[in-house]
């Protein structure tokens, strides 16, 4: 597919957490699927490349979704009257049990994708289920569907149901290792992750063996972490040896570091050597707002992540977050931050536009390397947006017009989208 062309149309995107750059009428150069940055006027150099013109829609930086479970999917909207425990034990685990019958996770999985098709998110970080065959169908259906993404085989040998809960450690770790000579190097955007559930569904045998299979295949990690003050205190039961939830990670060599690239979802309730721990670490936080209103976790303190200038950006949380939409993301992180601010910690001031902006792309696009941004050097990747059918009675400035694109946009004004510079709606 061809991936050498120029995007016209309004542009914006982050050039870092405080600045969002718009430009109207610009150019988008891609070469090889890689942006050469953006110009008033296209370069001489770059003059026999196939111009697209997107008129007056809006060219954003695809979003990404740093947390999300695609076999809750299908029962999203759910439960949303319970805590986080009692809803993984109503809801979560009896679903993802289906997912041992392969047609069945081809149906939903593929309800899943569809959806993330045809979303902003270009993206993502994915749980499958404990499944190596249903976890195979989704990673290539995501494939076929022309999305980036990590996706990762869910290990837990305890506390779950018998029906769902994996036989012991060794069966889970040869099943996980089973999975990864499989996928490893099947696809260019879809890519194997690690994926300990939580601290409460592993053994510290599954966890050691995981932390070895890290070192072996030098994967990048995703799990939870302090997410909810009942979760929190069932780790320092079962890890009474750890100093805090993330220690427990890091005894096992799965929280962070030069070679072991990590998402920790949630962060709700993070200490401060928690916290510090994090930022030494390089750890990933993935902030899932809606989740945690939803089943009561908590706000998570972003406003201190971001003043820490530590690495951080948006999941949907699909199922506990009722939404798949990044932009819904962006609207939720900024709304709770102020009821934080309002009603909790005056200290912790309220996020704005250009921050929700900023971790919804170049923040979360970080964790896939040069990705969120259409500055030179940067994958393209791009979502293009019609806002005609919202109309106000007067000229807008670019900015104003990506405000509202964030808070009153849906899949309907999606009219492109491109992925590593492959354009995959047409």
């Amino acid at each position: 597919m061809e991936k050498n062309f120029i995007l016209k149309g309004n542009v914006c995107y982050s050039k870092d957490k405080e600045n969002v750059i718009t430009k109207e009428n610009a150019y988008i150069i891609c070469v090889n699927g890689i942006s050469k940055g953006v110009f008033e006027v296209i370069p001489e150099e770059y003059a026999d490349l196939a111009l697209i013109d997107y008129g007056d829609c809006l060219i954003v930086p695809g979003l990404i979704d740093l947390h999300i479970h695609a076999p809750q999917f299908a029962y999203r909207g759910l439960g949303m009257d319970m805590e986080l425990l009692d809803w993984l034990n109503e809801h979560a685990f009896p679903e993802e049990a289906k997912y041992a019958d392969e047609d069945y996770a081809k149906k939903a999985y593929g309800m899943f994708v569809e959806d993330m098709k045809k979303g902003a998110t270009t993206r993502a970080c994915i749980f499958a289920s404990r499944h190596v065959g249903g976890t195979g169908i989704l990673m290539e259906l995501l494939d076929q569907a022309g999305l980036a993404a990590y996706v990762g085989k869910v290990n837990m040998d305890r506390n779950a149901p018998d029906y769902l809960r994996e036989k012991d450690a060794q069966e889970s770790l040869s099943d996980t290792r089973e999975w990864i000579e499989d996928t490893q190097n099947r696809y260019v955007k879809v890519k194997p992750m690690l994926t300990p559930r939580f601290i409460p569904s592993c053994t510290d045998d599954l966890m050691k063996g995981l932390g070895e299979l890290q070192k072996e295949y030098q994967l990048p990690v995703q799990s939870h972490l302090s997410e909810n003050p009942s979760e929190i205190k069932w780790v320092q039961e079962l890890c009474p040896w750890s100093d805090n939830y993330g220690d427990a990670y890091e005894h096992f060599g799965l929280f962070g570091g030069d070679t072991c690239p990590t998402i920790m979802a949630h962060c709700v309730y993070s200490d401060e050597a928690e916290i510090r721990r994090m930022k030494e670490q390089g750890v990933f936080i993935a902030h899932c707002p809606q989740s945690n209103e939803n089943i009561a976790s908590g706000i998570a303190p972003v406003r201190t992540y971001l003043d820490l200038d530590m690495n951080i950006g948006l999941g949907s949380d699909i199922a506990g977050g009722s939404s798949s939409s990044i932009f819904r993301a962006m609207v939720d992180a900024i709304q709770v931050s102020k009821l934080r601010w309002r009603l909790q910690d005056s200290d912790l001031k309220g996020l704005n536009m250009e921050e929700a902006f900023y971790m919804a792309t170049k923040g979360g696009g970080a964790f896939f390397g040069n990705v969120g941004s259409f500055e030179e050097g940067y994958e393209l990747d791009a979502v293009i947006l019609d806002d005609k059918t919202l109309p106000h009675p007067q000229e807008l400035i670019l900015r104003d017009r990506l405000e509202r694109m964030i808070y009153l946009s849906d899949d309907r004004h999606i009219v492109g989208k491109y992925v590593a510079g492959e354009d995959i709606l047409s």
